[in-house]
């Protein structure tokens, strides 16, 4: 068989391999999984303002590298992606360092130390861009004006430093001081989010700072509020090995404070944050998707479901049935999977409907059904909101309409069938927020004056007891949201006014 040898041009080759569409974040999410590999319990991250001058460093405290071992991690393609790997390797593709590196910098400066040596090594593409040969030229060491930079290696028993300069795809013309700035919040609420397993716990097994400020874990799941509801944790075998599924939904923004819900919502806000959150070795790749399931078509991101977020681990010899990228930035279920996970997500998304609709008030109190001024009704052409017209506050004005009955009856029709669904809908969307309902904002003289009517309505009309009256508006929407007012309503009902 014929052949020829035909190696890739090197500055052809590095510059295309920075168009894989890392984001600065997700460039350091990838050095620090290296970091995690080689047994690091700390990772320090610096970020030197000067203009086109300025620089990124990550340094760690794990194993280093010798001689031959650095060699290898600044080659691209070293290693086999198919190659079995330890359960806690956070790699696959032995690119990551070198693609997510050469995708924000133009320079890249490794070096490590272990048995008490440092070694260095670096990539320059603006050296290579120049060179005759157009070959893979590897250099050693710093650069000059960049040994100052690696001094901090040499009080360290063992670890690596991963020096980033001529940040050419962050500092661009117009970026200034400030956006430098913000880049590093933007930087550190994602790796809160990405290492948060690593992150938490009494004894957390990482500890990461950026500028020498320590960053705190994010839970998208808020595991540890009273409201937020979990399922037990489900195993699923598959043929690369078992995956862990467990579903959560979180409380309605009611039930939060001002921060927790700021806080809660997440990098892109409360419906981008929905969906599945899919880790390998604890590592988060995909943060909030529904990686195509659905009935028909794939699920979208709705408002409804805002609150839905499923935790789902695979492990590291997954990474092809889940077609994990270069980037490990998405993942796609195997077949075998989808119909479970898909089941999984179908009760998962409608508990959260519930909860986003009702604001995150029980639907039952003490084992009772809360009665509802409206119920959706489903026929054949779709679905009618109706007024419920046995609810107390309906049904007393009915007894009482007489004369004007047949009146009252054709408002309430009048009412159900201009309901303003699309305006509401829109404002909610657009708002990301649910109007306020059930008194919301109301003070407790205006409420009063309702409850009072209708509980005079079910004790003298009705002939109920007070005690049985006051157990019915306890359970009687919009009344449950006020049991205060309702458990102080007198024996004796007022008169009319």
């Amino acid at each position: 068989m014929k052949s020829r040898h035909a190696p890739p041009k090197a500055g052809a080759m590095m510059e295309a391999l920075r168009g894989l569409g890392y984001s600065t974040a997700g460039a350091l999410a990838d050095i620090i999984d290296n970091c995690i590999t080689a047994r690091a319990n700390e990772v320090c991250l610096n970020f030197r303002w000067a203009g086109e001058s300025s620089s990124i460093t990550i340094i760690d405290n794990g194993n280093g590298m010798d001689e031959d071992e650095l060699d290898k991690a600044m080659r691209l393609g070293d290693r086999n992606p198919l190659d079995e790997r330890a359960s806690h390797d956070l790699g696959r593709f032995g690119m990551g360092l070198k693609t997510a590196s050469l995708s924000q910098c133009r320079r890249l400066t490794v070096a490590s130390r272990k048995h008490g040596r440092i070694h260095c090594l670096r990539w320059d593409l603006d050296v290579i861009a120049i060179a005759s040969d157009d070959g893979w030229h590897l250099m050693e060491g710093p650069a000059a004006e960049s040994e100052g930079l690696l001094a901090s290696l040499s009080n360290m028993e063992s670890g690596t430093l991963v020096l980033w300069e001529r940040l050419d795809r962050i500092v661009s013309p117009g970026f200034g001081e400030q956006d430098f700035l913000d880049l590093v919040d933007k930087v550190e609420r994602h790796l809160a989010m990405v290492f948060h397993r690593f992150l938490s716990g009494p004894s957390p097994r990482l500890r990461l700072t950026i500028n020498g400020k320590s960053v705190e874990p994010w839970d998208p799941f808020l595991t540890r509020h009273p409201a937020t509801w979990s399922s037990p944790v489900e195993r699923i075998a598959t043929g690369s090995g078992p995956i862990e599924v467990q579903c959560h939904v979180l409380p309605h923004k009611d039930r939060l404070d001002e921060r927790e819900a700021e806080s809660a919502a997440g990098l892109d806000g409360w419906t981008a944050q929905q969906g599945f959150y899919v880790y390998r070795g604890e590592r988060l790749l995909v943060a909030g998707s529904w990686l195509g399931l659905g009935r028909g078509r794939s699920w979208t991101k709705e408002e409804a479901h805002r609150l839905a977020r499923i935790r789902l681990d695979i492990p590291n010899s997954a990474d092809a049935d889940w077609k994990i990228d270069i980037r490990k930035s998405t993942a796609r279920p195997p077949v075998q999977t989808r119909e479970r996970l898909t089941r999984l997500a179908e009760d998962t998304r409608e508990r959260a409907r519930r909860v986003f609709a009702h604001r995150g008030k029980p639907v039952r109190v003490g084992g009772e059904s809360v009665a509802q001024a409206w119920r959706a009704e489903h026929f054949q052409g779709g679905m009618r909101y109706r007024i419920d017209l046995t609810h107390p506050a309906v049904s007393a004005v009915l007894d009482e309409a007489g004369a004007l009955e047949t009146q009252v009856r054709a408002m309430l029709r009048v009412i159900e069938e201009t309901i303003p669904v699309q305006r509401i809908w829109l404002d909610t969307a657009e708002a990301r927020e649910t109007p306020r309902t059930g008194f919301a904002g109301e003070s407790p003289k205006e409420i009063a004056v309702v409850l009072a009517a209708v509980y005079r309505n079910m004790v003298v009309k009705k002939g109920l007891s007070p005690t049985l009256a006051r157990e019915r508006l306890l359970c009687t929407e919009p009344f449950n949201n006020h049991p205060n007012l309702v458990t102080a309503l007198p024996d004796e009902p007022p008169p009319h006014d």
